[in-house]
């Protein structure tokens, strides 16, 4: 991973298959145990994400040495797992995990509303795998997730392959704006639409605001587009608890109209709040307060 996100993640196709066999036909469990040999190579020939995420145990959480050399390793075995768990999930073995939610009468509300809104997340936890607990609602929901949509090609495709297809439609950012139409004419049918705040892309416009003690750049598009369509605005978060367990949290947003520098600090308050409960599942490994430079 550089310095600065590039938009993609790592990996190839090869080990995704050898995690889905194992997951398959021997166990979830077992595909745990060779995340451990994952972990460690990613430790120490991981250079850049290994010293981000240094820098994020050790100066915003305020570790020690120790504790923060230990979570290293730490956090890249969960991110691992959230991974798999994602694969595990959407590929027919959903019976294997347990769910609850804290929150989700924020969004049966929202739908209620006959608005559409729209939710921020953001790379902590495991949203992905939302998907799963929008079948609880209590009116059906229709789901689109704004997405740059720039993974590998090869992966996506495997991936697409052994998972079931998911109801959730995509709207590509693009660079002539046109995403826009699509999100209104989205939230215009009362559907949900999904963002991630916290990947700024050197180059697109930002916002600046404080996360665990520190100012960091944000993308401003998202924060913008959602304080002025004047549709309800909720943060939501699915975070690994145990092995097999999710908790999805939602919470929604006091921010006034217009105002996205607020929704911003709002949303980086719940960050915070998310990050102090599972403190590994900071998962945006690059320079992300631009401190190692």
């Amino acid at each position: 991973m550089a310095a600065e996100w590039q938009g993609k993640s790592r990996g190839t196709v090869l080990g995704y298959k050898i995690f889905v066999f194992f997951m398959k036909k021997v166990g979830i469990g077992a595909a745990y145990f060779i995340l451990y040999f994952v972990a460690a190579y990613f430790c120490f020939f991981s250079k850049d994400s290994t010293k981000s995420i240094y820098y994020y145990l050790r100066h915003r959480l305020k570790y020690s040495k120790l504790k923060s050399v230990f979570g290293i390793f730490k956090s890249y075995y969960v991110f691992g797992q959230t991974i798999l768990d994602k694969i595990a999930i959407s590929s027919g073995l959903s019976d294997r995990f347990t769910y609850e939610s804290d929150g989700v009468h924020f969004i049966n509300e929202t739908l209620k509303a006959k608005k559409g809104g729209i939710l921020i997340s953001a790379h902590v936890g495991n949203f992905e795998i939302s998907e799963h607990f929008f079948g609880i609602l209590e009116e059906n929901a229709s789901i689109s997730l704004l997405t740059t949509d720039v993974e590998h090609t090869a992966i996506k495709e495997y991936l697409d392959s052994v998972r079931k297809k998911s109801n959730i439609k995509l709207i590509l950012i693009k660079e002539d704006l046109s995403h826009i139409f699509e999100v209104n004419a989205a939230l215009a049918r009362n559907e949900i639409v999904c963002i991630t705040g916290d990947r700024y892309v050197k180059g697109s416009k930002f916002l600046t605001e404080e996360l665990l003690g520190k100012e960091a750049k944000f993308p401003a598009g998202p924060f913008m587009l959602a304080s002025r369509l004047n549709v309800p605005v909720l943060f939501v978060y699915v975070m690994k608890e145990t092995n097999k367990h999710y908790h999805l949290y939602a919470r929604k947003s006091q921010a006034k109209h217009r105002d996205a520098q607020a929704l911003l600090k709002e949303y980086t308050q719940s960050v915070t709040w998310m990050l102090k409960k599972h403190p590994l599942q900071w998962f945006n490994y690059f320079d992300f307060w631009n401190a190692l430079k």
